[in-house]
């Protein structure tokens, strides 16, 4: 049997539309949250994902919009107060690789991935802190990557946003946590994903062969740390980097 252990909880969750995201609002709205989905303008898979929701039974509102645009965050927000009267939960998982080496790497390509990747998330953490700091409660989930912990081969801006969420945490955690607002990130390896599924075996195997559990993981394994950290049961947690990696870094 489920825990109802977010009854009454409202969450946003942004890039929700599919993946890992999906998968974490899926959890949430499980354990009984109300759900917010954000996506971008023109994303039809938010409209699906709420279907589904809808039909499972789970509380679910719709946000479209860019995390890089202060107005789009907080009309996000305002609907999340409006349609559920709270936000006790922030996921923030909006994110896009735009991968080449560094030498080749064009400074939009730079620019994109920072604004969404970490400004993104800065925009929303800061856009329901007042509404965390006024109830005295709080949790901001932020989702990071080992690419942020180790650097990647490609991912020069890739790593430099999930690197800078890092810092983003531990520092939320210091300002917020005498509110009661805990603040905490989790560092996913290589997850089973479209992407995965294209690559030839023998790359598959270059990957498994560092990750002791010898398997990729799954968007449900980030969402059930996720649901950790949401729930009550974490409450004496922040500041933390949690790796969801199989092992890969120690």
């Amino acid at each position: 049997m489920v825990r109802m252990q977010l009854k009454g909880k409202t969450a946003i969750i942004t890039g929700s539309g599919r993946g890992i995201g999906k998968a974490i609002a899926l959890k949430l709205g499980g354990m009984g949250a109300n759900i917010v989905l954000n996506g971008r303008q023109g994303s039809d898979s938010i409209d699906s994902t709420a279907k589904e929701f809808e039909e499972a039974g789970i509380n679910v509102a719709v946000t479209k919009g860019d995390v890089r645009n202060s107005d789009d965050v907080a009309a996000m927000v305002k609907t999340a107060v409006e349609v559920f009267g709270s936000v006790d939960i922030l996921v923030n998982n909006a994110g896009i690789t735009k991968d080449t080496l560094m030498l080749r790497m064009s400074e939009k390509d730079w620019d994109d991935v920072l604004d969404i990747n970490l400004k993104g998330a800065f925009l929303c953490t800061k856009a329901v802190t007042r509404i965390m700091m006024k109830q005295r409660s709080g949790k901001i989930i932020n989702i990071s990557s080992v690419a942020g912990v180790m650097g990647n081969f490609g991912q020069a801006n890739y790593s430099a946003s999930k690197a800078g969420l890092i810092g983003l945490t531990k520092s939320i955690a210091k300002e917020l946590g005498s509110r009661g607002v805990n603040c905490n990130a989790v560092a996913p390896g290589i997850i089973k994903s479209k992407m995965t599924d294209v690559l030839s075996d023998s790359i598959k195997e270059s990957y498994l062969n560092n990750i002791p559990q010898k398997r990729f993981g799954t968007p449900e394994d980030v969402a059930n740390v996720v649901g950790f950290l949401a729930s009550e049961d974490s409450n004496y947690v922040t500041g933390q980097v949690i790796h969801i990696d199989g092992g890969l870094v120690m």
